[in-house]
């Protein structure tokens, strides 16, 4: 009689849960009930969203350590782990009250230091998962500067600069805009927008890496006495796709997890940042290709391509929620020529920027913040191309006035303080030899020493 039991037990169990249940289904949802489920859901989408940016930090790291020589690697690897530690630290003590806390004249926050477990709700979220959003924001900005500055940079010096951005540089401007700040009320078009951290986040890092790069000056042998550029190649392209891979996978939690809600229309402007994000980077690294292949190398060339497709993510950044799909290709296509005349600008100034950070963070991400100004046309943000002139002057004093803070704080730290001071550039013998030995002791290939030392006998 197996049969039988096989059929009465599952009936019962079903009656039983049938009458249980059946009240519930017949009463009126709990207005409390939806609405601790609606904040547990969107909580639970803020924090996954948070350890995809927190994940890029991988992909910052790979990029860096491919595109720049392997007696460099554990440096690199080491300067990206330092800027998630210090960044950590600092947006606890300081960089969240400075970006959040309570206005003074809508230049910096006031209140808040020391982030304990009282935080109070934001955006309908704990205010904990709230800092842990804006958490790892600040730790990306601090993040795009170590590529620019490779291969010369004391250590101890970079430990200094990564405090301080995470601290006070760029939780100043970022309450400008984010925080409530005199950006974010001007009183042009609906104010300064930055809908994921163009200008928040990449212009303010790219400002850096380019005071940083012009005032540690170039690598040894970047150019010759008459001025001619020569290229330096990295160790290992193979790092560099696979953080690039990585970075595009981060810039999911990046950009759609600034709607900071998934429920109800959220949903819509979350899934149209999630395109918008995709075409853009798309976009940025095929024309990017294409543009080498035929104007500068005469060969598809993969690095360029790369950094392509990293210059649409930045330059979309700012104005996903607010463009269509189509002005997305736009938009992504334009970073991409901008990514490659970048840097062929840089070359010509005689500026030494290794991983192209320059190029991708701060042009990019000033040429998304304009964007806003002239493709928005989605959820209440209207450009020029709607007939919105208002939104695109408030977009460019947007830019200005972060430029202006972000160049004169790098000046003080960078030319001021740490090569004024405190010292910012290895030796020469130290430069020559690499960063991994003279600074940290460890090669990150002790092969190639190995090798090296065999070739000897």
């Amino acid at each position: 009689m197996k049969w039988l039991r096989w059929v009465l037990v599952p009936a019962i169990v079903s009656t039983v849960l049938l009458s249980v249940t059946s009240p519930a289904f017949a009463q009126s949802p709990d207005p409390d009930a939806i609405g601790e489920l609606t904040r547990g859901l969107n909580t639970l989408w803020v924090i996954i969203t948070a350890a995809l940016v927190f994940w890029m930090q991988a992909g910052f790291a790979f990029v860096e350590a491919g595109l720049t020589r392997s007696k460099n690697t554990t440096n690199i690897l080491f300067k990206n782990l330092v800027d998630f530690v210090f960044a950590s630290l600092a947006f606890w003590a300081f960089g969240y009250a400075f970006m959040f806390g309570a206005t003074a004249s809508g230049f910096i926050g006031t209140s808040g230091f020391f982030v304990d477990g009282k935080l109070a709700d934001v955006a309908g979220l704990p205010g904990l998962a709230f800092w842990f959003f804006q958490l790892v924001f600040a730790g990306t900005t601090a993040t795009i500067v170590s590529g620019s500055m490779a291969e010369r940079t004391k250590f101890s010096s970079y430990l200094i600069y990564s405090f301080f951005i995470s601290a006070f540089i760029y939780p100043v401007s970022g309450h400008w805009i984010w925080g409530g700040g005199w950006l974010a009320t001007l009183p042009f078009g609906a104010g300064f927008k930055d809908f994921a951290g163009s200008t928040v986040v990449h212009s303010v890092g790219g400002w850096m890496a380019l005071i940083g790069a012009m005032a540690l000056g170039p690598r040894l042998g970047r150019f010759t006495k008459d001025g001619k550029a020569v290229a330096i190649p990295g160790h290992s392209i193979s790092l560099v796709v696979l953080g690039v891979f990585i970075l595009w996978l981060g810039w999911f939690g990046f950009n759609p997890g600034s709607q900071l809600a998934i429920q109800g229309g959220n949903a819509d402007v979350v899934a149209l940042v999630a395109v918008n994000t995709n075409l853009a980077a798309a976009a940025g690294g095929l024309v990017a290709m294409i543009l080498t292949w035929l104007f500068v190398s005469k060969k598809p060339d993969l690095g360029t391509t790369l950094n392509g497709v990293l210059a649409g993510l930045v330059a979309i950044t700012a104005p996903c929620a607010w463009v269509t799909p189509v002005a997305s290709i736009a938009i992504g296509a334009i970073g991409g020529v901008i990514v490659v005349y970048g840097a062929l600008l840089l070359e010509k100034l005689k500026i030494d920027d290794p991983v192209s950070a320059v190029p991708v963070h701060l042009m990019n991400g000033v040429w998304g913040t304009l964007a806003v100004g002239i493709f928005a046309t989605e959820n209440g943000v209207t450009g020029l191309l709607a007939g919105n002139s208002a939104q695109f002057v408030a977009q460019l004093i947007g830019v200005l006035a972060v430029g202006a803070w972000a160049v004169v704080m790098g000046g003080i730290l960078f030319y001021g303080i740490l090569k004024g001071v405190w010292g910012l550039r290895v030796s020469r013998e130290e430069e020559i030899k690499g960063l991994d030995v003279e600074e940290h002791g460890v090669e990150a290939y002790p092969g190639d020493v190995i090798g090296s030392l065999a070739a000897a006998d």
